[in-house]
């Protein structure tokens, strides 16, 4: 489990392309220091599992291709910045909110509004998820816990936007995320749950 709240901006280093999978090696030499094999790194919101510490501060983890097909981890490459967290301790304090790195989708940056103290931004909402947002709801965006301050429609679909602060802007990938830009999303998950326990029961007619 994850918080939502980016420990280190990382770079991904080398990728190699396996049978049905691909390798990252990623540099963070924060979420390294205490890492050891199998522990769990969030990647933009995507739970990864370590392979190998590496002396240098970085890191190996196999991307399997359901992930790759499911995330915008595909369109990572040599060179790009990473958002990066370890998974929370049992003693931590929960800053932002539960975050699983479970990806449900992946939405895109459509506009960035600046204004004096932050900067507005809008991304589009894919319809498979859009039932689970709420104004001033929780919604991870490549692996940062952010608040939705406001749902809207377009000719083109629906959309959510977020404010982002300075320390946002500085210390995340969602900094430099210009319109076009693929992003990972993942809904809070207590949303999906209530929707289950909520959900008729087909033929016995219990909610």
């Amino acid at each position: 489990m994850f918080t939502g709240i980016v420990e280190e901006l990382g770079e991904v280093t080398a990728r190699e392309v396996l049978a049905d999978a691909e390798r990252l090696t990623v540099r963070g030499a924060l979420v390294t220091s205490d890492a050891a094999h199998g522990d769990s790194i969030a990647v933009n919101g995507v739970c990864l599992t370590v392979v190998d510490v590496l002396a240098d501060g970085s890191f190996t983890a196999d991307v399997m291709r359901e992930t790759l097909d499911r995330s915008s981890l595909a369109a990572v490459g040599v060179g790009s910045k990473v958002n990066l967290e370890r998974a929370a301790a049992v003693n931590s304090r929960l800053g932002g909110h539960i975050v699983q790195g479970h990806v449900d989708t992946v939405g895109e940056v459509i506009s960035r509004t600046p204004s004096e103290h932050w900067e507005v931004v809008r991304i589009a909402l894919p319809a498979s998820v859009s039932r689970y947002v709420v104004e001033k709801g929780s919604i991870t965006v490549d692996g940062v816990s952010l608040t939705v301050a406001t749902l809207g429609t377009t000719d083109q679909g629906e959309y959510f936007e977020i404010s982002l602060i300075p320390t946002t802007l500085a210390m995340t990938t969602l900094g430099g995320a210009q319109a076009g830009t693929p992003v990972n999303l993942e809904v809070d998950v207590i949303a999906k749950y209530v929707e289950r326990l909520t959900r008729t029961d087909e033929g016995s007619g219990r909610q």
